[in-house]
């Protein structure tokens, strides 16, 4: 695939891009640099996101339901990986995209190392837990023996690499904000190609079952790594080409005041991030109570919801970026049009998506399971999460331009509330009454995605963030 060759993604981004222009809900200048922009990002959160569901459906077919349960209790524990990394990266877009837009380009290289330092500090602990007391942490909240020894193992390996999985974020965050989403999807979704690749061997060709799972997804994000140090240090990579921006490894190497703003930004997206995957433990806990069967089924439309939403990887980080090159050159008013026009087109395609997911739920479900006693509760899983992921749309057009302008607290407050005033309480009473029974559950699914959708648009309404990014704007207007 070039970067100028047919594609089917960029294909119907255009498709559905032009078809908004011509309805005049865009700006059809826009529409096209949007896209280039966004669809590679779509591609690598594809191919991302599909390894992980391919790892669910080979564990499956492989080992059984349990495997399928063991690895879900684990996943959220990997998902500490973008908790702290992806909070980090998300102030990462920010610090850059401005720099860039501005080419102030020196204190564009001290953010990213200033974010790379920042992603090993915090990640470094989280895997000494995982390696000492794997067990233990599955344990809290697992249920069935076989399902929580499938769990420690994953986790005990899987954990090696969760600094390597923030930094590709940081690596990936700092081309995209420098208005490069080519090149991080040629890295990190050849990636997660190799990661599927080596998974097959492992799992079928040596029956290392859920370890070999957790061994390929380690080996492929230490590669990932590898190749962003050594793209930003020189400039480029072989076969992929030049990157916009280099970060040199000689010195100076910190700054005080670019650290502060980082820490400042990037705080309340940690925050946003490990409230969402924290809050997926309770809600494990909860969903575990009602049998490894129903776990099964619940981590199976979790990961095609995971599918669903990789939109939201290229609008929301087109988003950040392109808003942000136009707040680092003071202008507000493009700003609010660029969020605008992206929040509109993203929205656009997340309909097509999820009416095309809805019609075909059961046949999708019938991939990973086709015990009858699974699919039904798959298949229905699924469709709630079609109708839910339209406000995943709604999030990540709002949350873009709020992470562009540095106003990051309000989607930490908005996944505060969805997932502990409402997601885990409205799940919880399918317990506490059983009456009620799975349907909470269904209900759940929407709600998570539904509140924090509504906090974040009526922020991203105010038009406050253009207020806010004032205060992170670069100091200098250029840079040779």
């Amino acid at each position: 695939m070039s970067r100028f060759g047919y594609n089917p993604v960029r294909s119907l981004l255009l498709a559905v891009g032009s078809v908004l222009a011509r309805v005049g809900l865009i700006d059809r200048s826009r529409v096209e640099r949007a896209t280039d922009l966004s669809w590679p990002r779509i591609v690598t959160g594809l191919a991302r996101m599909s390894r992980t569901t391919a790892d669910i459906a080979m564990v499956g077919i492989a080992v059984g339901p349990a495997a399928i349960a063991g690895v879900g209790y684990a996943r959220p524990f990997w998902g500490m990986a973008f908790g702290l990394g992806g909070g980090i990266a998300g102030g990462t877009i920010s610090l850059v995209s401005q720099r860039y837009g501005a080419e102030a380009y020196d204190e564009l290289a001290l953010a990213v190392k200033a974010s790379a330092v920042l992603a090993l500090l915090v990640t470094l602990p989280v895997v000494v837990a995982y390696l000492l007391v794997p067990g233990f942490l599955i344990d809290l909240i697992g249920s069935g023996e076989s399902a929580v020894d499938y769990g420690t193992a994953y986790l005990a390996v899987a954990g090696l690499g969760v600094p390597f999985g923030a930094l590709n974020l940081v690596g990936s965050r700092t081309l995209v904000g420098a208005d490069d989403a080519w090149t991080p999807m040629v890295i990190r979704g050849g990636g997660a190609a190799l990661n599927i690749v080596i998974n097959a061997v492992l799992i079928f060709g040596l029956g290392m079952g859920v370890v070999g799972a957790a061994v390929g997804t380690v080996l492929s994000n230490v590669l990932v790594t590898a190749l962003f140090v050594v793209g930003l240090a020189r400039g480029g990579l072989p076969l992929v080409g030049e990157f916009p921006v280099q970060v040199p490894l000689s010195g100076p190497h910190l700054d005080r005041s670019v650290v502060s703003d980082l820490v400042e930004v990037s705080t309340p997206l940690v925050g946003t991030n490990l409230a969402r995957v924290g809050g997926q433990f309770p809600k494990l806990y909860i969903v575990g109570l009602f049998g490894p069967n129903v776990v099964a089924a619940y981590v199976v439309a979790m990961r095609i919801r995971a599918l669903m939403g990789t939109p939201n990887w290229g609008f929301s980080m087109a988003s950040s970026s392109l808003v942000g090159q136009a707040l680092g050159e003071d202008d507000e008013r493009g700003a609010g049009q660029w969020a605008s026009d992206v929040f509109r087109f993203s929205l656009a395609v997340f309909a097509v998506i999820a009416v095309s997911v809805f019609v075909f739920a059961r046949p999708i479900g019938r991939v990973f399971v086709d015990d009858p006693a699974i699919l039904p509760t798959v298949t229905t899983f699924v469709r709630v999460a079609c109708v839910a992921v339209m406000f995943s749309g709604v999030y990540g057009g709002a949350t873009g331009p709020l992470r562009a302008s540095g106003d990051t607290r309000w989607p930490l407050y908005a996944n505060l509330a969805g997932l502990y005033l409402f997601t885990i309480p409205v799940a919880y009473l399918g317990v506490a009454f059983p009456t009620i029974g799975i349907t909470a559950l269904f209900a759940a699914v929407f709600v998570e995605k539904a509140v924090p959708a509504a906090i974040v648009y009526h922020r991203y309404r105010t038009d406050t963030w253009k207020v806010v990014s004032r205060e992170y704007r670069p100091d200098v207007s250029a840079s040779d």
